[in-house]
């Protein structure tokens, strides 16, 4: 059945296309696209600076003109290379800064070779409207259940588990690409902007049933450099939680294995450490020091669980999270990824 097209596309029929096309330049693009978008641009970083120059030194027609020139060789050259496999009833989205000319331009060509091409009614700048009401309002439609649980509980590894097993779940440090603590950054990763970060967190939350429960783990107001949409962490800090249970020897093993790429950049971990020192003082923070140049990394790793982390940990519940006393309870008998899958299991059918 072929779709008729629409008179103004919008926000909203964004899951009615096949594909997003985002035609701003890289920098644009890295900074906040749609999720899921790919990104084809019509004036790269250097073309849109030198049409700029023109526009405001020389006048519009000069720019226009060299602007058309550029746009034309760099539409021609996405056709036959992205673009040239896409099928006679391809439709895809295509979107710009304000829905205008650079959007316009890819949508005129696409049409005449036949594709079903639309442009998004406001470009980018109306998408990013769109995310900021959305993440004001969305988060108190939703069911929470906050997870709960010292530093090596496996909080993580339990929101996976429950994924695999269909629960509903907002990884968020998974998309910060951050750990939340001192210790968190991810090897090789760098975070996202914040935009792009409420981005991937509002494309999760739009496709949440209001009717399940959706599982995220305890956070303050920031993971990593990120900061946690105000509605959201308003949401969690009122909701229900779950507690993460396990023993000391099962949390030092899977912090080793979550952390090992500080055992093997000693000066990283050193550095990190002396983040501490305003908290802990330098003498504790050299004793930890010690225990890792000693490569006796189960007692580092209790000694820090034991004088920062679990503190840290108890302070911080108790303080945002008020239903944390009545949580349900679930113990995770184990390091290996079997203990978690019972345990999410236990969990569902408890709060089924």
């Amino acid at each position: 059945m072929t779709a008729a097209r629409l008179t103004a596309v919008t926000v909203t029929h964004l899951a009615e296309f096949d594909e997003v096309i985002d035609v701003r330049s890289p920098s644009e693009f890295q900074e906040d696209h749609v999720p899921g978008a790919i990104n084809l641009p019509v004036l790269d970083d250097e073309e849109r600076d030198r049409v700029g120059t023109l526009y405001k030194q020389v006048s519009p027609f000069e720019a226009k003109k060299v602007g058309a020139a550029l746009v034309s060789r760099n539409v021609a050259r996405h056709i036959e290379t992205e673009l040239f496999d896409r099928p006679r009833h391809w439709r895809p989205l295509v979107y710009c800064w304000r829905g205008g000319k650079r959007s316009g331009a890819m949508v005129h060509v696409l049409r005449e070779i036949g594709w079903r091409a639309d442009q998004l009614e406001g470009g980018y700048k109306a998408y990013r409207r769109q995310v900021v009401a959305d993440l004001a309002a969305l988060p108190a439609k939703l069911r929470w259940r906050v997870v709960c649980g010292p530093t090596g509980s496996g909080k993580t590894r339990l929101l996976a588990a429950l994924a695999r097993a269909g629960a509903q779940v907002l990884d968020l440090e998974g998309i910060a690409r951050h750990r939340g603590s001192v210790l968190g950054d991810c090897p090789g990763a760098l975070q996202p902007t914040q935009k792009m970060f409420e981005s991937q967190v509002w494309h999760a939350l739009t496709r949440f049933d209001p009717a399940r429960p959706v599982f995220v783990e305890a956070e303050s107001k920031k993971v990593g450099n990120l900061r946690v949409p105000e509605a959201l962490i308003a949401a969690m800090w009122g909701s229900e939680c779950v507690v993460v249970e396990a023993e000391m020897a099962d949390r030092v093993t899977l912090l080793l294995d979550e952390y090992r790429h500080f055992l093997e950049d000693r000066q990283a971990l050193y550095a990190r450490l002396d983040c501490l020192i305003p908290l802990h003082g330098r003498e504790r923070v050299e004793e930890w020091k010690q225990l890792a140049a000693a490569e006796d990394w189960p007692a580092f790793v209790r000694a820090i669980l034991t004088r920062h982390y679990d503190p840290a940990y108890r302070r911080s519940t108790l303080q945002h999270y008020p239903r944390f006393e009545a949580a349900v309870r679930v113990r995770v008998g184990g390091s290996d990824e079997a203990a978690f899958e019972r345990a999410a299991r236990e969990l569902l059918e408890r709060i089924d």
